[in-house]
């Protein structure tokens, strides 16, 4: 409780900051009540409160949240490095990987099939996404990978995730977006989840 209180002390110190003139706001841990929340959402907070894990939390159920203007204004919010999450697949589609890279940095497939050892990567289909990660289109997240139980997606990140202090990411919902230390998610979180990531180094050009 102490630990929460402290989290709920250090978003209400920073509410006047013009951060906060926005109309998304900053809360410490899980919503007071889940009530009217996807399953899979909760599941997401259940599991980092039980690792122990701190995280801010902020909601954007309307439509706004999907225009860049918005995007923008909920990336100031979180005060984090939000990335890309990709989900790739191989030809054959026996192979998948969550991709995480900078949201400003464009994709170039070649740059990653390079470093894999992957060849014809392309983009999995909402059911496989689904399938893998509890995650729809639009709300992939690394949180996914507490749903891989069996290990399929292999992790992959780019270096320049790892300088961030913090990272944004979804609950496995684009409704909202979660503000977690990166340590804590390349640490702790993905080692309760049975993961290993494999950082690759992406130019974008």
């Amino acid at each position: 409780m102490e630990k929460i209180d402290d989290m709920k002390e250090e978003v209400k110190m920073s509410e006047n900051t013009e951060m906060n003139k926005s109309k998304y706001k900053l809360e410490a841990g899980r919503p007071e009540s889940c009530e009217g929340r996807l399953e899979k959402e909760v599941r997401v907070y259940d599991f980092l409160d039980e690792l122990g894990l701190e995280y801010y939390r902020t909601d954007h159920p309307d439509a706004e949240a999907y225009t860049m203007e918005a995007c923008r204004e909920i990336d100031a919010v979180l005060g984090a490095t939000v990335c890309k999450n990709l989900v790739l697949t191989n030809r054959q589609h026996t192979d998948y990987y969550l991709l995480l890279m900078p949201g400003d940095k464009p994709f170039k497939t070649k740059e990653i099939t390079s470093q894999i050892d992957s060849a014809r990567l392309s983009f999995a289909s909402g059911e496989e996404m689904e399938e893998l990660l509890d995650c729809t289109p639009g709300s992939a997240s690394i949180m996914g990978l507490m749903n891989d139980k069996d290990g399929r997606v292999r992790l992959l990140v780019d270096i320049d995730i790892l300088n961030g202090e913090y990272l944004g990411c979804h609950p496995c919902i684009n409704t909202s977006s979660l503000k977690l230390k990166t340590s804590d998610v390349f640490d702790r979180f993905i080692k309760a989840v049975n993961h290993d990531m494999t950082v690759v180094e992406l130019v974008g050009e």
